[in-house]
């Protein structure tokens, strides 16, 4: 099957300033692909450029299996969902989700059966006949992406679309785009800064940073196998723990050897894994520190650590210690019996671990 959308070599300047470096992405018919990084990273840049809002400096970008990179925005058989809604504010919600219809010289039948489907699908049938500036920030978001949908175009662009809205709206929003996704069965490309959101809607993720890819995969490849510190830092919340540390050589595999404040040293035992460089950072999700007693296996390991900070959340409480001069945080049970000044015995489980090199920080595991 010949890849919805495939962007080769792609690179964007603005003058001398190189925006986009060597872009290679492909997804399949049915993807959601989540283009996520810090603010500057170029993933709106390259949701325009796929768009054709922007002109690429070199590379390919094509749709369907059709070359678009020089072909105009409304011939890319694209639609687009914008952060700030973009709606006409003198015209209806169904003047706003049909006029692009009605451009095309779509006929009247079908513009009001394709209306009527998307406002049900959306639940904005109620709001027909109001103006934008009559409606909640959600409720133009819906509006927006009825625009969109009515289209029914190879490829779904979102830009940030839910980064106005309150948090517990988000959330719905976000389901919301789930759910539509699921249904329609369609492609969608969809650019935020939020890695929760990249987390729970795509099917694969473009980690970007300062315009060049740091990783593609899918969601549990980006969370479980970060490629580099810097992904590893960036997904994931609470981040992962990074923390330096020495190795040595031990029979069948290597001992790991962490500064504990105090300058005592933990000794964690990884049978697994073979060879690494005497100087390493570990890296461990909050959820693989768990009290000792919680977990068994020969991968768990247990070391008593300094707690030096507790953070009750609800379901889960959050246990803070200083181990490798960087601040470690467990994620416990809700009923910890963990205080702050005193030692409590955690189990590391090393089988869930990274290994990053300290000077590139590349993964070596």
């Amino acid at each position: 099957m010949a890849p919805i959308l495939d962007i080769k070599n792609l690179y964007k300047s603005y003058g001398t300033v190189e925006i986009l470096k060597d872009i290679n992405v492909a997804i399949e018919p049915g993807d959601f692909l989540v283009l996520v990084g810090p603010s500057g990273c170029g993933k709106s840049t390259l949701l325009n450029c796929i768009a054709g809002l922007e002109p690429i400096t070199s590379g390919s970008i094509a749709i369907g299996g059709k070359d678009m990179t020089h072909v105009s925005p409304k011939d890319r058989d694209i639609a687009m969902v914008f952060q700030s809604y973009a709606l006409y504010p003198t015209m209806s919600v169904a003047k706003n989700i049909t006029f692009g219809m009605k451009v095309r010289g779509v006929d009247q039948e079908t513009q009001d059966r394709k209306l009527k489907e998307v406002a049900h699908q959306l639940q904005i049938t109620d709001y027909l006949n109001r103006r934008p500036g009559q409606l909640s920030g959600g409720q133009r978001q819906r509006v927006a992406m009825g625009r969109a949908l009515v289209r029914d175009p190879k490829l779904f662009l979102f830009d940030e679309p839910l980064s106005n809205l309150d948090a517990k709206l988000r959330v719905e929003m976000r389901a919301e785009i789930k759910k539509l996704h699921h249904n329609l069965g369609a492609t969608m490309v969809y650019v935020t800064h939020d890695q929760i959101e990249a987390m729970t809607l795509a099917t694969k993720i473009v980690v970007l940073k300062g315009g060049i890819v740091q990783q593609i995969g899918s969601p549990s490849e980006i969370y479980n196998r970060p490629a580099n510190l810097f992904v590893a830092d960036f997904m994931g919340s609470p981040a992962m723990n990074l923390i330096p540390a020495k190795t040595k050589r031990n029979g069948t595999g290597m001992l790991i050897e962490i500064e504990r404040a105090g300058g005592e040293i933990i000794t964690l035992h990884d049978h697994h894994t073979e060879s690494l460089p005497e100087n390493v950072i570990i890296g461990v999700r909050p959820e693989d520190i768990a009290e000792a007693g919680f977990r068994a296996g020969e991968d768990v390991q247990e070391a008593e650590c300094l707690v030096d900070m507790v953070e009750h959340a609800g379901a889960d409480t959050y246990v803070v210690s200083h181990l490798g001069g960087r601040n470690v945080t467990a994620r416990l049970h809700a009923e910890t019996s963990a205080h702050p000044g005193e030692a409590l015995k955690l189990a590391f489980d090393l089988s869930k671990v990274s290994y990053f090199a300290p000077d590139t920080g590349e993964r070596l595991n």
